[in-house]
This record gives structure tokens, sequence and C-alpha cells, in this order.
């Protein structure tokens, strides 16, 4: 298989509030936030009453295409405003297209470190979301350039790494400059929970996110709050997801704990919900913020994306935020008084302005 460069857009990048405005000195990094994984294009099927049985069809009530794997996190970086860079393989073909096409031009996600691979195809996931989840059903093969993308890595505020893959060096280059590792670890499918070789893992990692079942079982504890003031003797920042109980984070620095409500809504598909969490906790981290506002970005970013389905595309941009803010004002004002530090964030003229997943890969104009 052949590799070859993504050449630059001749498109300006979304113009979108920046978080990070005041934070930009001269000389200072060029991205907020770098990435590298495996790019997939993925076809979600919602409104389902149930999964398709031996020898019968199912219809769904709705359909959408998006971007999905790494995807989620760079668009939902990028639609906070942090400067993200990827480094990705794409297909050269028409899902590679749309995927390139849309991370690039649409969310402005920088892809200098991304490559083309001749003669690979791109990976598909197809996730049908029923009674509130979700089952995929994913095809597709590793690239053999996906470990070659980086060995010199971009200046960087910070980058993400998930530790069930091989840890690339040049994680070490980001935390050896300065910039903060933003990490996670999914479900152990050898039921092992080795608490010291995640301690091993995490080295030199800054954040760590696992949810509350993650958690527990790796620390050997029996509720969340023990696990995430285990969890901080690794990491100077221990974060705990907990689903509708919000979550719950412990700084180092600090030492004490802190707590955030989940914000309810009515969740339409999970997918990429996670990635939305990480994502608003890097914005508030990077700018400084006290860890409660951090948290609360995070919740509320990861409440606002299960409302759309689409994984990378039903991530919210500031306009979204700025709109919830708003409505929830009149109507809930307790819950709306946890979100005043909003007031000095968001722009006064934001108004929702992201695209969403549909259920084509494009229409041709001029029909």
């Amino acid at each position: 298989m052949a590799v070859s460069n993504i050449a630059r857009d001749p498109y300006r990048a979304p113009s979108r509030h920046d978080p990070l405005a005041g934070l930009r000195p001269d000389g200072g990094p060029e991205l907020d936030v770098f990435l590298t994984g495996t790019v997939f294009f993925d076809i979600i099927f919602i409104g389902m009453e149930g999964p398709p049985k031996q020898g019968t069809e199912v219809w769904a009530d709705g359909m959408g295409s998006s971007p999905g794997g790494v995807a989620n996190l760079a668009v939902a970086a990028a639609r906070l405003g942090l400067r993200t860079g990827l480094a990705a393989t794409f297909g050269e073909d028409l899902y590679g297209d749309y995927c390139r096409q849309t991370l690039g031009v649409q969310e402005g996600v920088d892809l200098t470190y991304s490559r083309y691979v001749t003669g690979w195809h791109s990976p598909v996931t197809v996730s049908m979301v029923y009674q509130r989840d979700r089952a995929m059903v994913t095809h597709g093969h590793r690239p053999e350039a996906l470990d070659r993308l980086v060995t010199h890595p971009p200046q960087a505020r910070s980058c993400f790494v998930d530790l069930g893959a091989e840890r690339q060096p040049w994680v070490d280059s980001v935390t050896a400059a300065g910039g903060r590792v933003f990490a996670d670890l999914g479900w152990d499918p050898e039921d092992r929970w080795d608490f010291g070789r995640l301690r091993e893992s995490l080295s030199g990692c800054y954040a760590f996110s696992p949810n509350a079942v993650e958690a527990m079982s790796y620390t050997r504890t029996d509720s969340p709050e023990a696990a995430v003031e285990k969890l901080a003797e690794l990491v100077p920042l221990a974060v705990v997801t907990n689903g509708a109980d919000g979550a719950l984070a412990f700084d180092t620095e600090t030492g004490r704990p802190v707590k955030a409500a989940a914000v309810p809504v009515e969740a339409l598909d999970p997918t990429g919900a996670g990635d939305v969490f990480v994502a608003g906790l890097m914005v508030g981290t990077l700018a400084g913020w006290p860890l409660v506002h951090s948290l609360r970005l995070a919740n509320l970013g990861a409440a606002l994306s299960v409302r759309h389905f689409g994984g990378a595309l039903a991530s919210p941009g500031w306009g979204d935020i700025a709109l919830w803010y708003r409505e929830t004002g009149s109507k809930d004002p307790a819950l709306a008084g946890d979100y005043e530090f909003l007031n000095t964030i968001v722009p006064d003229d934001a108004v929702p302005e992201v695209s969403r997943a549909i259920a084509t890969l494009g229409f041709r104009a001029g029909r």
C-alpha cells in the first residue's frame, strides 16, 4: 500500500469563538490538541424497536452518516474553538474523501500529519440505536502506515492517548515540551483490572477519565468517590464519569474532590458522548478555569450531543451552548445558576451553526 500526503485545503478554517484567545503568546504552541487514531465512516440507524433477528428486516425511523472513531474527539474539540490537529490515514475511496473533506474543510481540523493510503479502503461502522443503547458492526483493516504517521510531532498544549493501544514515542515529546496528556482506557477484556499496569500506562499523563465501573474495578473500591481519590495517586487530575449522576474529579493541586451534576436531556444517541466530555474537560483545563466549571462544561457538552445522532457531527458548538443557556434561564433558573460562568465566556452573538449528520454522503448540486 502506498502512502501519500494530504494537500492543505485552500479554504479557511471556520471562524469560531476562541476560549484561549487571551492565552496565546507569540511563539506559543501551534496546536491546542494533537490526536492520532483511526477515522471510521459511520452509518447510524435510530428509532429501531429492537435489533434485527435472523431472517427478518427492521426499518429504522432515521439514519445519518458521519466521520467516527478519533474524529469524534477531533470535531468536538474543534467546535469548542481548540486548534486541533489530527494524524490519521484516509482511504482513497468516497468514504475517505467524505471524512477528509468533513474534517479538514467543514470542521477546520488540521490534517497536516494525515495521509492517504492507496489500496486501502476506509473502515466502516454501522451503529444501531434502540432502547437508549446501541449495537455496532464494523469492517476494516489496519493500515500499515498508521504507526509511522508521526515522527516529530507539532508543538501542542495537549494530546489525547488511548491507553489500550500501543503508546507512540511522540507522546513523550509532547510531555517533554510541557504539553498535557489526557488519557482514557476502556473495558478490560481480560477482566484483570491490573492497577499496577495502569500505573505504568499513566506515566507522564496529566488527566485520566474512566467511567465509574472501570474506575472502581481498577482501584478495587466500592464507590466512585473512593475510586477517584485512589486514581489521584496516579495522575494530577483524576476524573470519573458516572452517567446520570454526573462526574466527579480530584485535583491533586488543591487536594479536594469536586462534583458536577449531569444535565437532564432527552437522549437520542449516546455515540461519541464520552469524547465530547473529554473535549469540554480539555477546554476548561487549558483555559485555567476552576475545576468545577470544566466538569460542568464537559457534562453539558456530552448532554447536548446525545440529543442528536451521528457521533462526531452531534457535538455542540458555542452557539448550541449559548442557546441552551438562554432557554434554561427561563425554564430552570437553578440549573442555569450553575452555569453563570458562561456569561463571561460565551459570546453574546453566538447562534447554532454546526452541521448535523444526514442520511447520505451528500446531495449532488444543480439537479
